[in-house]
């Protein structure tokens, strides 16, 4: 087994080989000057079990051209299998056709790791799962649950209500108030274009109680925030967050400060911005160690299916 990072999220990929305990794959990444990518490998791969992490951070489209360039570059090499690790999915947000003439994206990118020479994808709560039926190869959807909930619980919340901010979330956070043995509440809301939402109301009784919304992503915060005044306008009493995904792209981390949230829980799939990492709301945990068991579950042969649940 050989672990390799692209450039997206560096400090995931050296947790992940270092609860591995091994060394990080040998291989040099840069750009020629009109900023193609230069990649080449700088040790024997031939006959390996290669596995790539690239998260689509920020740039993703950069960074999913960076990774199909190294996939390439393995599958010509002769590695004996090659896993992408990608810890967020970019593109998972277009997953069906909601208008005339628009892109299904996540099949797109579905269908490129396949010709770039992925055998393998390895990734963490894709926005709909419905994605991984998009592949023609095995497809390992971990979740962050356990060890949001882990953190969840020792914020010693009582009275937990677990809430949904869309009925496509019911179903995950579902399975996290069972895990936590709390209540669930859903908030209806109206999306009337990209990047904006709307809410409408509550369902479920959420007066006088703590309260956890949880989200496979957190973007510009808008939808986030309105579900937080949503809540307060119910009785609700301490608001908190549990995200894996942090983009937090535009004013999300400047809506997140002035809001009532006490504070939004997410993960290292992709790096924290520079404004996101000096916000007193915004806690990051590592999912590292659930990578990097996967990782060698996949290398070894034995169940990864302990992972997800």
């Amino acid at each position: 087994m050989k672990v390799f990072a692209g450039s997206s999220n560096s400090s995931l990929a050296k947790e992940i080989v270092d609860y591995l305990n091994i060394d990080m794959g040998k291989c040099v990444l840069e750009r020629f000057s009109d900023g193609e990518i230069h990649f080449f490998i700088d040790e024997n791969v031939r006959g390996e079990d290669v596995f790539i992490i690239q998260s689509g951070a920020f740039d993703a489209n950069f960074h999913l051209m960076e990774l199909f360039v190294m996939m390439d570059a393995f599958k010509r090499a002769s590695a004996e299998r090659i896993t992408a690790v990608i810890p967020y999915y970019a593109y998972a947000r277009q997953d069906w056709k909601d208008r005339p003439r628009v892109p299904i994206s996540s099949r797109l990118v579905a269908d490129l790791l396949e010709a770039a020479g992925a055998n393998r994808v390895l990734t963490m709560d894709l926005h709909s799962p419905q994605i991984q039926g998009f592949f023609s190869i095995p497809v390992d959807n971990l979740t962050a649950a356990p060890v949001l909930a882990m953190r969840v619980q020792n914020l010693g919340l009582k009275d937990l209500i677990i809430v949904s901010p869309d009925a496509g979330g019911v179903g995950r956070a579902r399975a996290f108030a069972k895990r936590l043995k709390a209540d669930l509440a859903i908030i209806d809301k109206r999306r009337p274009a990209p990047n904006e939402a709307r809410v409408l109301n509550v369902i479920g009784e959420v007066k006088d109680q703590d309260v956890v919304i949880l989200d496979d992503m957190v973007d510009t915060g808008g939808t986030l925030v309105q579900s937080v005044e949503a809540l307060k306008k119910e009785g609700a009493l301490r608001v908190y967050a549990a995200c894996t995904h942090p983009i937090l792209s535009g004013k999300a981390v400047e809506r997140i400060d002035d809001s009532s949230l006490e504070k939004t829980i997410v993960t290292n799939t992709i790096p924290l911005n520079q404004k996101a990492q000096s916000s007193k709301k915004i806690e990051v945990i590592s999912v590292a160690e659930l990578f990097g068991e996967a990782i060698r579950r996949i290398n070894q042969g034995s169940s990864v299916s302990s992972l997800f649940v």
